[in-house]
């Protein structure tokens, strides 16, 4: 009797087990769900000319290539073929970018609808220096642009004030920095229908006014940012220039 109630025992023992064993293979590690990578945004670059030509132009096209590969950030397309900006081309791309760009570039009508589509839909603009030297025929790109080039009275080394130092091309740079460059002054002040970022620090060139040297609006459900910056090569591999160009296609792009 004795024998049959230890093997008893043992057997519930046993079982009493079981489900401890059972449980613990229930709580066994599970692999992660990997976060999903963000893809980089897609720039296609125009540099095109028909007017005054930048010898900076092949260091622009040189540092946003640098730049992309290094952050990961963006993939660039550069051109200088004004027919490859087409609504159907523009289609794969998250922002346009008219880099040193000049004179009454050839659009025609389907273009030029295409590139206002293509911002108000959501897309990114983005001009760089004489990029406000170019289709002054073409009201609706001053306005995508925000102003139009009327001089460049100082070619100097000069002070340039960050008014908004929270903005993603500006929050690096601290309240001010000096660059030697050629200064851009406009037809008509755009700061009443802009976000001026950079003005010109006047003190330092002996004038007086308002100068505003970088903005940003929205246009649409797109955004659009220029930089009067960019005259020299040497501007483009500052890297405090480059500081402004990354942060600006991030924020056009819409990741910041």
């Amino acid at each position: 009797m004795r024998r049959v109630t230890a093997c008893v025992l043992v057997l519930l023992a046993a079982g009493c087990s079981s489900p401890t064993t059972s449980s613990s293979a229930g709580n066994a590690p599970t692999t992660p769900t990997p976060t999903p990578t963000v893809a980089p945004l897609r720039v296609l670059m125009l540099t095109a000319t028909a007017g005054f030509r930048h010898d900076s132009i092949p260091t622009a096209r040189a540092t946003m290539a640098a730049l992309a590969a290094g952050s990961g950030a963006f993939t660039v397309t550069a051109t200088e073929n004004v027919p490859d900006v087409t609504a159907e081309r523009l289609a794969s791309y998250d922002i346009l970018m008219f880099a040193l760009t000049s004179g009454e570039l050839p659009f025609d009508s389907l273009q030029k609808a295409a590139i206002v589509d293509f911002v108000n839909r959501g897309g990114g603009f983005m001009g760089f220096h004489s990029a406000s030297d170019t289709l002054y025929e073409w009201p609706d790109y001053g306005h995508l642009l925000g102003a139009y080039f009327k001089e460049h009275p100082w070619t100097q080394d000069a002070a340039v004030v960050v008014e908004d130092r929270t903005d993603p091309s500006t929050a690096a740079l601290g309240a001010s920095f000096r660059l030697f460059e050629e200064y851009y002054a406009f037809r008509e002040n755009p700061r009443p229908n802009v976000h001026v970022l950079l003005s010109l620090d006047v003190s330092s060139v002996g004038a007086a006014g308002d100068f505003p040297l970088a903005w940003s609006q929205t246009i649409g459900s797109g955004r659009s940012y220029y930089n009067a910056l960019g005259h020299f090569s040497s501007t483009w591999t500052d890297a405090k220039f480059q500081t402004q160009l990354l942060g600006a296609i991030r924020w056009v792009g819409k990741r910041q």
